[in-house]
């Protein structure tokens, strides 16, 4: 697109009408009639769901439905439920006591054509009854964010995604679970879970994988090869607290998953599990995990099978183990793990000391866990020569503030500037 026109485009989103709701009615009807670049704010109160369908923003204009004030943010009482949507943000309101899934995005069905782009920021989930219901679901997802969130009690999944693709959870809190923290499975690939906390989250905290049945898959099964089928693939979990609970990490089925850089206090009964629940001959055996630099305290009362449990049809010798610091807190003399490969560099029997869920300042196991992570940031200018130079400025845009014209016309000044630079990626 020519400058000029990209300017002119920009222009007339910045000054599209920010619509104001305080009711069901009004909300949903404004969501229904959402073109790129609305807003949406939603008046303190309480609502009912929302089910919307084909709903698009653009990647420099997306369609942003966020609490009007983030300190009294609007609670909803049923679930909300989007298909086939693209380029849609969802902020600061809360869902409480919602059956089934309190928020589902997917694809409808079509998994040749996920939903993608999606942002799920500081959003309080809670009272999710039911064996079989989640805080948030996903299921054929590309290309998402969930950041800030909380998910307190629920009965499935805090976050279960299926067939989900190139994802980033950060900085969330899942407290009180009745089964899983986070799951990723169905042939999700390409998810990081970052710097969240995991308190009682029920069996297990990170399930990296799953079982999935055959026709929810994305991609579809017979798009991956007879052999090299999969629940999950490179997934990541790291600087993350895992406290008490069951086993903090299960890799289920994985076709490689890196574990680093997190703090495990207490569990019970295990720190790890390796599982393999799709067992038939064309998926892989669980294989090719990572588990580095992390920091394990447990209790010898609660600790079975050296803290490792392997199932059947896995391939634990595949599996490494690097820097890992294992602590015993009531006999440190039986700190050490039973392993299915030899560690490299672990540390055994020290104590870390801890202070609540962090380590004292001068301990020696400072670079463990999750104070340990560093995660570097590239400079602004950097990320604006990337070829995702659109996707930035996506973000630049659902930063700027509520309703204020003058700051969406800065907003537009600052895209006109940078958008030739385009054209040097």
């Amino acid at each position: 697109m020519a400058p000029a026109l990209a300017c002119l485009a920009l222009l007339s989103v910045a000054l599209a009408q920010t619509v104001h709701v305080h009711d069901t009615g009004s909300l949903r009807a404004a969501v229904a009639q959402a073109k790129p670049g609305a807003r949406i704010l939603i008046a303190p109160g309480d609502y009912q769901g929302l089910y919307i369908m084909d709903l698009h923003g653009t990647a420099i204009a997306p369609i942003v439905v966020a609490g009007e004030d983030p300190s009294r943010p609007p609670r909803f009482l049923a679930p909300i439920q989007f298909q086939r949507v693209s380029n849609i943000e969802f902020r600061d309101f809360a869902i409480t006591g919602a059956s089934g899934n309190a928020i589902g995005i997917d694809d409808g069905g079509i998994r040749e054509t996920p939903a993608s782009h999606i942002v799920l920021e500081n959003l309080h989930i809670a009272d999710v009854p039911g064996g079989g219901s989640n805080g948030i679901k996903m299921a054929g997802v590309d290309h998402f964010k969930i950041e800030k969130c909380a998910v307190e009690r629920w009965g499935g999944c805090a976050v279960d995604l299926v067939g989900c693709h190139n994802g980033l959870i950060e900085g969330c809190r899942f407290e009180q679970g009745g089964g899983v923290g986070v799951q990723t499975k169905g042939g999700s690939s390409a998810v990081t879970v970052r710097g969240c906390d995991f308190i009682d989250f029920g069996g297990r905290g990170v399930n990296i994988g799953g079982s999935t049945g055959i026709p929810f898959f994305r991609p579809p099964l017979d798009k991956i090869p007879a052999g090299a089928r999969y629940e999950a693939q490179d997934i990541d979990v790291e600087g993350c607290v895992f406290l008490r609970g069951g086993a903090p990490v299960s890799f289920t089925g994985v076709n490689g998953a890196t574990v680093r850089f997190n703090t495990i206090i207490d569990p019970k009964p295990w720190a790890i599990r390796i599982l393999q629940e799709t067992a038939t001959p064309d998926f892989v055996p669980s294989r090719r995990g990572l588990f580095a630099d992390n920091l394990i305290v447990f209790k010898s009362d609660s600790w079975s099978e050296g803290g490792v449990n392997i199932g059947p049809g896995t391939d634990p010798k595949s599996f490494r183990f690097v820097r890992n610091w294992w602590y015993c807190s009531d006999h440190p003399e039986r700190s050490r793990p039973t392993l299915p490969t030899e560690e490299k560099d672990g540390v055994v029997g020290r104590d870390p000391q801890l202070d609540g869920t962090r380590v004292k300042p001068g301990s020696p196991a400072s670079k463990f866990g999750a104070g340990g992570l560093k995660v570097g940031r590239a400079p602004v200018v950097d990320r604006l020569l990337r070829r995702e130079m659109g996707e930035s400025l996506r973000h630049l845009w659902g930063r700027r503030r509520n309703d204020d014209p003058f700051s969406d016309l800065v907003w537009v000044g600052i895209a006109c500037r940078l958008e030739p630079l385009a054209a040097l990626t």
